[in-house]
């Protein structure tokens, strides 16, 4: 995989589920790795203790993507301390699933909050750190509901279609500033943001996948790495779809 040493990566939610795999690659090819989450210090604490061997590697920051104070003051530790920004991954995501005609109005908001707007708001601020080097790649974490819908996750599909919207947009903003944006976008993976489902869902979602099976969060993040990578430097406003043919 691509070294990525003397590189300075931002991961949003980066202590569970993908965003953990994709920051241990991360630190695997050498990179130094500044991860967020939101408030399980469980989940940071063990993250800490099992990549220990990277310690001198990361950093973790409890912050929350969807404030644009925490946002700001976590950007300008970033320039204080690192003076430049190489590679930003937006991982932060949640899930409040309901029909829409019973859906709680904070339940949308919520789910637009973080997943998209927390993705404009750390966008924004790396763009800007980013021009200064005149080098940079952004890479979204959305989702193949932006464009299939699920039953239940109108508010989810919305945020992760904006994503992708606001992705293309980007890249045609920042492309001659040598910066590229693009989407992953994983389908059923392997990992605790699924685990609230029956069994019976879960049955049917992988029926759905003509691999037949779900995915693992090793291959997402091997995506991650490859559009992060200086060899993708053609490649900017699209989205790589990783969902074993759905």
């Amino acid at each position: 995989m691509t070294d990525f040493e003397n590189q300075t990566v931002l991961i949003s939610g980066a202590t569970r589920g993908i965003g953990r795999a994709v920051a241990e690659s991360f630190l695997q090819a050498g990179a130094y790795v500044i991860g967020l989450y939101a408030g399980d210090e469980t989940s940071a604490a063990v993250f800490t203790e099992e990549n220990s061997k990277f310690a001198a590697l990361f950093e973790l920051h409890k912050c929350d993507v969807s404030r644009e104070a925490d946002v700001a003051s976590l950007f300008s530790h970033i320039e204080k301390v690192h003076g430049s920004l190489d590679v930003l991954i937006n991982n932060a995501g949640i899930r409040k699933d309901a029909v829409l005609a019973l859906m709680d109005s904070k339940d949308w908001q919520k789910v637009i909050d973080i997943n998209l707007t927390g993705s404009f708001l750390m966008s924004k601020q790396a763009v800007l750190l980013m021009m200064q080097n005149k080098y940079g790649r952004i890479i979204n974490i959305t989702s193949p509901v932006a464009h299939l819908g699920f039953t239940g996750q109108a508010n989810y599909a919305a945020s992760k279609a904006g994503q992708v919207a606001m992705t293309k947009s980007l890249a045609k903003e920042v492309a001659r500033k040598k910066i590229t944006v693009n989407c992953v976008s994983p389908g059923f993976i392997a990992t605790d943001f699924i685990k609230d489902l029956s069994k019976e869902q879960l049955s049917a979602y992988k029926k759905l996948v003509p691999m037949r099976r779900f995915g693992t969060t090793e291959e997402v993040a091997e995506s991650v790495l490859f559009l992060a990578g200086k060899k993708a430097s053609y490649i900017t406003g699209t989205v790589l779809e990783i969902t074993g043919g759905l």
